[in-house]
């Protein structure tokens, strides 16, 4: 699945929203693209699952592939 999140991802996003991903999902894989704005998630969850850890750390995000 993947994200488009609505403000810029700064470097040091990176870990923060890695670690935001795998609390819900330990095993999942997540790549985050600073230049597109994007993180891919690759779990067996639902994309709606993950809105709630993109809340938590103040993102605001889209799906734009489930």
């Amino acid at each position: 699945m993947k994200f488009s999140v609505k403000e810029i991802i700064l470097p040091d996003d990176i870990s923060r929203i890695e670690r935001a991903m795998k609390s819900v999902d330990g095993d999942a894989k997540v790549d985050v693209n600073v230049s597109a704005n994007t993180v891919s998630v690759d779990s067996w969850l639902m994309p709606e699952e993950f809105f709630v850890a993109f809340h938590d750390e103040e993102y605001d995000v889209a799906i734009l592939e489930a």
